[in-house]
């Protein structure tokens, strides 16, 4: 797949992009190139002292930002494959800065979408949120739009040879800016902050957000957005994972946030295909036979009614389970 292609990956030095770089680096050795696209020249740096261009030299360091377009028409140049993780994630600083994250999640991601179509790119992954399914924070809100645009974006390719997707997943593991470690750092005080007991979270490993982006890379026709069955957590069993020596103290739920993330709404669910290990929610514009492809990967159409969301989940850690993966995530991660 990656062998004797090019590759570009916006936002490269976040979480996802230096595990997705490491893994394109030792499983497909044969990468022609591998563009790292971000903003910050010092987390450039830094990542450039694990990933060495004269250890690797397919690697390309390329300081631009979504936002501008002239800069990803330059980084784009002779590449294949987009990977686009590039956005502003954190929601209460999105609802203080609602433009800032529009600029970036959607402006941005046409910015994207437009520097693809005019280069010779052939496929696209875009990474989404679980937020954006029914969302009622901003952040939620421009990743619904930036799902939509790339969904779109196949019906304005004309004759090109181009697929666009997206990957749509929940929380990760241990990720910058994530729960544990915040709980982790809050242990120290001997109280966890929890806003509500009630809270659950679909949870994915790194490894297998990385994973899910592989897959669909391989099996994309173009404006599907595909989603992957994870397991959920119970907040408060993070919480007694962690530090199950801790009291807790309930601070309320803070702007823009839900009691349980969804991923496929049921109004989603009537335009969606099940498969064994993943979901697909179909273009709402039919580019291609539904049937063929249902046949292809051997899936059914989702019932009416039906929703994925993780209160209702039927797969969930244990508290044995989170503890496991607090030792070996969080260390990834350091």
């Amino acid at each position: 797949m990656f062998n004797n292609n090019s590759v570009l990956i916006t936002g490269g030095t976040g979480s996802f992009g230096k595990k997705f770089v490491a893994t394109i680096l030792n499983n497909y050795p044969q990468v022609r190139r591998l563009v790292i696209f971000s903003r910050d020249e010092m987390k450039q740096f830094e990542m450039a002292q694990e990933f060495s261009p004269q250890d690797y030299p397919q690697l390309r360091y390329f300081i631009g930002d979504v936002r501008d377009k002239d800069r990803l028409l330059k980084a784009m140049r002779d590449i294949d494959i987009v990977i686009h993780a590039a956005a502003l994630k954190h929601v209460p600083i999105a609802e203080y800065n609602p433009f800032e994250c529009i600029k970036t999640n959607v402006l941005g991601a046409q910015n994207v979408i437009d520097a693809c179509l005019e280069t010779n790119v052939q496929k696209v992954v875009a990474l989404s949120t679980d937020k954006a399914a029914a969302p009622i924070n901003l952040y939620g809100a421009t990743k619904l739009c930036s799902d939509k645009l790339f969904v779109a974006a196949n019906n304005m390719k004309g004759k090109r040879d181009i697929k666009f997707s997206v990957v749509r997943y929940g929380n990760v593991f241990c990720s910058r800016g994530s729960v544990v470690p915040f709980f982790l750092k809050k242990k120290a005080e001997g109280s966890i902050p929890i806003t509500d007991k009630r809270m659950t979270r679909f949870n994915i490993t790194l490894k297998d957000g990385v994973q899910l982006v592989l897959d669909a890379l391989d099996k994309m026709w173009g404006g599907e957005i595909f989603v992957p069955k994870i397991p959920s957590y119970k907040i408060l069993d993070v919480a007694k994972a962690v530090a199950p020596e801790c009291s807790i103290e309930y601070v309320g739920i803070r702007p823009g946030e839900k009691i349980h993330e969804e991923m496929i709404t049921e109004t989603d669910s009537l335009n969606s295909v099940e498969f064994v290990d993943y979901y697909v929610i179909l273009p709402s514009m039919p580019q291609w036979n539904v049937d063929k492809f249902m046949q292809t990967f051997n899936g059914r159409m989702c019932k009416q009614g039906e929703s994925y969301n993780s209160g209702e989940n039927e797969q969930w850690l244990t508290v044995e389970e989170l503890a496991s993966l607090v030792n070996t995530e969080y260390l990834a991660y350091q």
